[in-house]
């Protein structure tokens, strides 16, 4: 009775124990596999030291798992300095029918996007960025309509941005800056989108008052070739607080209304000059009732950068200090941002949307000072080139004054000898003679001699 009792109780632990330790779904198993097979660590990486197979894949480096499903792959290491990784990412990657949440580091993985990626229908969140993905980004992507942020920034996908990836219902990220897109912008009306991300890339066309969604909050759209009057593209976009068209081809005057944007990244100026006076300076009207942010102003013009040369025009005798102030302005807000993201990251429970946000307007303050940076990068590279044809120009005048030293010194040999010929004959027709000339051959020959 004991022995069968012990049985019993060794039976019903053992059964726990299995019920406590889910085996993976043979397909997602499968799948690891393959992954793992088509990715490799970086010289200095070790982020697949953990992949080994005879144990529990949900132990895994950057596997996650609910039950008996893969939920989320984040492969590589995501600590700052990680070298990533290289090679392919295998089709099988469509397999994870559960699969929520797939990103991978910044590394060296090229080839094209897999086809397969929209048999992932419980996708909520891909980020693919900063590595090599060439090709086309897949039109059945817009199949995803559980995709909430699109981030494939940073690689050198071609082509033009699928018309369904407007459409998609859940997206609020849409980032695909740093590529080698080109076309059209497609409708974006996902009800949802507050960022959008679309910088150095070869974008072309206009963008109406409906291309985008009244939705957005960040909009980046610099060094394309998009055009069309600025005030159509910003009539409906009233929520925005990062704003980035700058070295496009957009005409017309900036809409005095960009100025009541929530835009939180610049603090009160005491010495502004009145707002009616500023907004006149540069969109010839002043807007109802005036904006007293003044400095608004700044970065909104360091984005439009045509119309920075009218913002210079409000440094006047009045105002001479007007530019100093805002660089010094430029630079306070710097220390108070980078502080800022600093205290964020040091706690425990890091508050990732106030680095966010932190970072977002860092790189809007900063925006300006880097293209003044290019510019006199530019302008030293034009002086360097000068300063060396001037330098051609003085190693060719130094030779040709060697040539013409060269030369005149053969002329003026030359005459010395024409002179000195006829003086030799008359001596020799002395020194050959006879009589009196013999008489007097020792005198001679001592002058000629003294010659």
């Amino acid at each position: 009775m004991t022995v069968a009792c012990a049985l019993c109780v060794f039976y019903w632990v053992h059964c726990c124990s299995l019920c406590a330790v889910a085996i993976l779904d043979p397909i997602d198993f499968l799948a690891l596999q393959s992954v793992r097979k088509s990715l490799n660590d970086l010289p200095g990486s070790s982020f697949f030291a953990s992949w080994d197979f005879t144990s529990d894949p949900c132990n895994f480096a950057g596997v996650y798992c609910d039950a008996d499903k893969v939920v989320a792959l984040n492969l590589g290491d995501p600590r700052a300095g990680s070298p990533g990784l290289t090679g392919r990412i295998d089709p099988a990657i469509g397999k994870f029918s559960s699969l929520a949440e797939l990103t991978i580091v910044p590394g060296r993985v090229f080839g094209q996007l897999p086809q397969t990626l929209y048999q992932l229908k419980s996708l909520r969140f891909l980020a693919i960025s900063r590595n090599f993905i060439s090709g086309v980004i897949p039109a059945n992507l817009g199949l995803l309509r559980g995709l909430r942020t699109l981030d494939l920034s940073y690689n050198q996908l071609t082509g033009s941005i699928p018309r369904s990836l407007g459409t998609l219902p859940e997206l609020s990220n849409l980032i695909l800056c740093q590529n080698k897109l080109s076309g059209s912008v497609p409708p974006l009306v996902s009800p949802s989108l507050t960022r959008l991300d679309l910088k150095h890339n070869g974008l072309t066309g206009s963008l109406g008052p409906t291309a985008l969604p009244p939705s957005l909050q960040y909009l980046s759209l610099s060094w394309n070739r998009l055009g069309g009057p600025v005030d159509r593209l910003l009539i409906r976009l009233d929520r925005l607080n990062y704003l980035d068209l700058s070295l496009n081809q957009f005409t017309g005057p900036i809409p005095g209304r960009i100025f009541g944007f929530p835009i939180t990244n610049l603090p009160r100026h005491g010495r502004s000059r009145p707002a009616a006076e500023t907004v006149r300076g540069v969109h010839g009207e002043s807007p109802p009732g005036g904006y007293p942010w003044i400095p608004l102003l700044v970065p909104i013009l360091s984005i439009l950068d045509d119309q920075f040369t009218q913002l210079q025009k409000l440094q006047d005798e009045s105002n001479p200090d007007f530019i100093d102030e805002v660089i010094t302005l430029f630079f306070q807000d710097s220390e108070r941002l980078i502080c800022s993201m600093g205290t964020a990251l040091a706690k425990r429970n890091v508050d990732y949307k106030q680095v966010d946000d932190d970072v977002h307007q860092l790189k809007g303050s900063s925006s300006r000072c880097y293209r003044c940076l290019q510019e006199v990068q530019q302008e030293c590279v034009l002086l360097k080139n000068k300063l060396n044809t001037l330098f051609m120009i003085e190693i060719r005048s130094w030779d040709v004054l060697q040539i013409l030293r060269v030369k005149l010194f053969c002329l003026c040999s030359c005459c010395l000898e024409s002179r000195t010929e006829p003086r030799m004959g008359k001596i020799n027709k002395t020194l050959n003679g006879d009589g009196a000339g013999a008489a007097h051959r020792g005198g001679v020959a001592g002058r000629v001699y003294k010659l």
